[in-house]
């Protein structure tokens, strides 16, 4: 371990030591006569992970930065460059947690960090914004869930479609669509195709390189931390910041980058906000035990017998997005239900939805992604992702939240941590 995690750890169990030694650490925003705060009163928010997505969420609506957090001294220096003010700056994660001046903790590390930072925020105390995928196996999404629940805090994840902008190639947000499917007047079941005409394949091949070789860790970088629960392998370039996403340890490709950005507003569409798919398909060339490779088509079934499909090749080029079994919508929202439009005139608007994290952590009201819709999504990406990896077709239970009959598959729900890390 290096010099500079050695002194963070020091640091670490040093404030642990004060914080049990007789007071407990209250965030900021539930002090006051009614736990809230005043809509006047400015929320605090700590970065960890201040690459390219956390530099790139520094202003947010409400807050204000106090704090950052990376193991890359590099990357530490850039964003308190983009800041006009001085803040704390951090290398160990868990004394940002425990900073009581900060009421929001954004996650914006590589997905392996994304359980073990939440669950740590949530002991704390603090209210949680994470960046997507949710995290990286189901056995961590559902740890989330509950330290998220068990110690009363706000989560967000940052993926927004559900609940604002022109959903991919649509022409449309997904407001009018989840007005129409719940009209019925498409029938039931529906078949959602996500293909390269909503922009899914401007990240299907993003594939990780095979047999890299050893190489010496930058000065800047401490590569135990960044790895911190992922098997340790040697350093290469190819495995940190902006290319992490092409390896099994870190994240899943292209499906893991983008697919919660295209499965929860589907999700959300078809009001599965409560379940998972029971039988996931899928059509891949065999994976590299390490890198990540592309595929061709993940297919998702429902109990009901919904389905998504996810076209990874643009096979489908003319396929309707949404299909029933009284009529299609296609790409910029077209329809071939006469006069579709006109209807939509006459039907409710959805359930209203808070869409600003900062209105969730004021009022202690659900984000409209929040942990709990947020891990059914993201349990969708790692399904893919195990069913890609094994290559083969599995069959899921969405109340036991494991696979039927398939140890193989069962085994990669909750995967080992390299040692001492563990939820």
């Amino acid at each position: 371990m290096s010099k500079i995690n050695q002194t963070s750890r020091r640091r670490f169990l040093k404030s642990a030591l004060v914080a049990g030694a007789g007071f407990t650490v209250v965030p900021r925003h539930v002090l006051g006569g009614n736990g809230f705060i005043p809509p006047s009163d400015q929320l605090t928010k700590a970065i960890i992970g201040v690459g390219g997505m956390g530099r790139g969420h520094i202003p947010y609506e409400g807050t204000r930065v106090v704090a950052i957090c990376d193991v890359d001294t590099e990357h530490l220096a850039l964003a308190q460059s983009k800041i006009d003010y001085d803040v704390k700056k951090f290398h160990d994660f868990r004394e940002v947690c425990h900073l009581p001046e900060v009421d929001i903790v954004h996650i914006a590390t590589p997905p392996h960090w994304h359980g073990l930072m939440a669950v740590e925020a949530a002991k704390a105390g603090k209210d949680i914004w994470c960046e997507k995928p949710m995290t990286r196996t189901i056995g961590e999404g559902k740890k989330v869930v509950e330290a998220v629940n068990a110690h009363g805090r706000m989560f967000r994840l940052n993926t927004w479609f559900r609940f604002k902008d022109t959903f991919y190639g649509l022409g449309t947000d997904v407001k009018p669509l989840k007005k129409i499917i719940d009209s019925g007047i498409l029938g039931w079941p529906l078949k959602v195709t996500v293909s390269g005409i909503t922009g899914y394949d401007w990240k299907f091949y993003w594939s990780g390189e095979h047999n890299l070789k050893p190489m010496p860790v930058p000065e800047n970088l401490d590569y135990d931390f960044w790895l911190g629960p992922a098997p340790y392998k040697p350093y290469n370039p190819n495995r940190v910041h902006a290319k992490f996403r092409g390896y099994w340890d870190y994240d899943g490709g292209g499906l893991g980058d983008m697919g919660q950005h295209y499965l929860d507003p589907v999700q959300y569409l078809l009001g599965k906000d409560d379940t998972s798919p029971v039988k996931i398909e899928v059509d891949a060339p065999q994976q590299h035990y390490d890198a990540v490779g592309s595929w061709r088509r993940i297919t998702y079934t429902y109990a009901d017998g919904c389905q998504i499909i996810l076209d990874g090749e643009n096979r489908d080029k003319d396929a309707a997005y949404i299909e029933g079994p009284n009529g299609k919508i296609f790409r910029g929202f077209k329809s071939d239900i006469p006069n579709l439009h006109k209807f939509l005139e006459t039907l409710p608007d959805p359930e209203p939805q808070i869409s600003i994290f900062s209105e969730s952590v004021k009022t202690r009201k659900k984000f409209a992604l929040n942990e709990t819709n947020g891990f059914r999504s993201a349990t969708m990406v790692n399904l893919g992702i195990i069913a890609v990896r094994l290559g083969r077709t599995l069959h899921f239970d969405p109340e036991q939240l494991e696979f039927i009959d398939d140890e193989g598959a069962n085994k990669m729900i909750n995967q080992p941590m390299r040692a001492p890390w563990t939820i």
